[in-house]
């Protein structure tokens, strides 16, 4: 496993957000954490980034992580897209992107930069743009591209469909999709739980800071009581260019 989270608590004050929880993810695996807005989801990946306290123990490729070293666990190939995107809006889509190379000593960051242009027309085209400037899906691209010029191993994703045109959410799906077969391991937080289930390997649903069920995404996403209590609409995922999906995104 290149993910062992085993009994992580994280508390603030007397409230116990998220309640000894196990998670597993695989090398090459998108495993999804879905559930209820205020289930814990966030908080979680929040711990697992070393960004907040928690006890418990957070394994990454078999090292034993610390609380408060989140910039240490970047160097070692975790990283998050946090919820919200964390755009640094007064500085442009290159600055953003340049923060990514940060954490990284290399020599190839020019070619990083310039594949992860390819890879976003729409960045390049707004590349000396202030970010703040951008729309709620070019926000998402940058954050996303920001967060692979780390070179991660493993991606946390927290809510990256949040606040997106349902064809830049199909679009960005579909993203998460391809950087798993490319052998990126992925961590998925999605309120879009049908849509989650529909692109990942395996699955934990999140109800008041414990999991209540975990299993193979499709063995979820067929049973009567998860599909009743916590899925939505059905929604499909279909490829999509960025360009094409920036035409529906507002």
């Amino acid at each position: 496993m290149i993910l062992q989270v085993r009994d992580l608590t994280v508390s603030y004050g007397a409230i116990r957000a998220v309640r000894g929880l196990d998670l597993d993810v695989a090398p090459s695996e998108i495993v999804a954490l879905i559930g209820a807005n205020g289930a814990g989801k966030s908080t979680t990946v929040r711990a697992i980034a070393g960004l907040i306290p928690y006890s418990g123990t957070v394994r990454y490729d078999g090292e034993l992580l610390k609380p408060g070293r989140a910039e240490n666990n970047v160097q070692r190939g975790l990283s998050l897209v946090p919820e919200g995107r964390g755009i640094l809006g007064r500085m442009t889509v290159e600055e953003n992107l340049l923060m990514g190379l940060y954490s990284r000593r290399t020599d190839d960051a020019e070619a990083d930069m310039a594949e992860m242009m390819k890879r976003f027309p729409i960045l390049r085209e707004r590349r000396y743009s202030k970010a703040s400037l951008l729309s709620g899906g070019e926000q998402q691209m940058l954050a996303i591209a920001r967060a692979l010029l780390s070179r991660p191993k493993l991606l946390l994703l927290d809510e990256p469909s949040l606040g997106l045109a349902p064809k830049m959410s199909s679009f960005v799906f579909g993203l998460i999709r391809e950087l798993r077969e490319e052998g990126l391991s992925v961590l998925l937080v999605e309120q879009k739980a049908r849509q989650a289930l529909s692109i990942a390997d395996r699955a934990y649903l999140m109800e008041t800071g414990r999991v209540v069920a975990t299993g193979l995404a499709q063995d979820l996403a067929k049973d009567s009581i998860v599909s009743e209590t916590f899925l939505g609409g059905h929604a499909r995922v279909k490829g999509m260019s960025p360009e094409r999906a920036m035409e529906v995104d507002e």
